[in-house]
């Protein structure tokens, strides 16, 4: 028996070290993953990566751990640290570059400030609404729901256009014919626009062509969350009020094969039955940006309430007066009846 057990008794005094360190390491690891990313998720998108990059860090110390713990000599400890120590420089000396260059352009774009999670930006051939930001790259969701990932430091070497949220002016264009008056043009396709529900219309000429001459007519929209069915509502007003003064909307080439009069306009006709659709789809198309910028927003409450409330503990502090003491831990509960409806909130809609 005692053959047998020797062996086992000298395995377990060998390695229980490593085993007891690779054990805790775990565990750690585990649990820290759990209130890192699953019970701190009340907080914004952009700290993710700091999260991440704490979590690489104690993984490497962890495994660096486990090696100093091996029984082995120390010509074999140096070797492997030398072998991870060059594997880690490999991959620092590849990804660098990029690496790098995504994460200071990340903390530029973090200095600079210019677009939000819910903004409309467009890059290059790139539209849509901000969904996520992050230090390497940024999220934004397309027309047609899509996710698109951009890498920061293709926005910074790239021109970037933000809708401005306190508004924004859209146009359409019509190319019309020289046989109709264009004061008489300019007129209607400022009543389409007033139509449109835009604010503050104008009509400009922007080309007189060869046989025909280019409008533009735009306005100012104050809603800019429907800026997709903003677009399209008023280019159909504007086929609404062409068509019902009875003004063609053709091209210039326009050739029909079948014989008709003279005088015959190719105008739809209204059908007054059907009503004008001004559904927005904008809820449909944006929903994760929509979901990101109403946490933003709460996450920005949130910072208030919490400021405040440190605020009035500094004053609870300093005060002497029972009734003004009163009153400040008062304002407290308030305050932190209302941080906790935010915080469940913000729960939701992470759920």
């Amino acid at each position: 028996m005692e053959s047998i057990f020797n062996p086992i008794g000298r395995f377990f005094v060998t390695w229980w070290p490593p085993i007891v360190i690779i054990i805790a390491s775990v565990t750690i690891l585990l649990t820290l993953r759990y209130l890192l990313f699953r019970r701190k998720r009340a907080t914004h998108t952009e700290h993710q990566l700091g999260r991440q990059l704490l979590m690489f860090v104690l993984t490497a110390i962890a495994v660096v751990l486990v090696i100093l713990a091996l029984p082995i000599g120390d010509t074999a400890r140096g070797q492997l640290l030398s072998l991870l120590g060059l594997l880690a420089t490999a991959a620092i000396a590849l990804s660098s570059t990029t690496f790098v260059g995504n994460a200071m352009a990340g903390f530029m774009l973090r200095a600079v400030e210019n677009f939000q999670p819910g903004d409309f930006v467009r890059v290059g051939d790139h539209f849509g609404r901000v969904s996520e930001r992050g230090l390497l790259h940024t999220e934004i969701q397309t027309e047609d729901r899509d996710l698109t990932t951009l890498p920061n430091l293709y926005l910074v070497t790239n021109p970037v256009t933000v809708v401005r949220s306190s508004g924004t002016v859209i146009s359409a264009t019509v190319s019309l014919g020289y046989d109709v008056s264009h004061i008489t043009i300019i007129k209607l396709l400022k009543e389409a626009g007033e139509a449109a529900k835009l604010k503050e219309t104008f009509v400009l000429i922007l080309e007189l062509g060869d046989f025909s001459v280019t409008y533009r007519v735009a306005g100012f929209l104050e809603e800019v969350k429907t800026l997709i069915s903003a677009r399209s509502r008023l280019r159909s007003c504007m086929l609404n009020v062409l068509h019902k003064s009875g003004i063609e909307i053709v091209s210039p080439a326009f050739m029909n094969q079948k014989r008709v009069e003279a005088n015959q306009k190719f105008i739809p006709a209204l059908d007054k039955a059907v009503e004008q659709n001004d559904e927005s789809p904008e809820g449909i198309i944006f929903d994760k940006a929509e979901e990101a910028e109403s946490k933003e927003n709460l996450l920005r409450k949130l910072e208030e309430i919490q400021a405040s409330a440190e605020k009035l503990k500094e004053a609870l502090k300093e005060t002497k007066s029972v009734l003004e003491k009163e009153h400040i831990e008062k304002q407290l509960d308030r305050l932190t009846s209302n941080e906790q409806e935010l915080l469940n909130t913000i729960q939701m809609l992470e759920e």
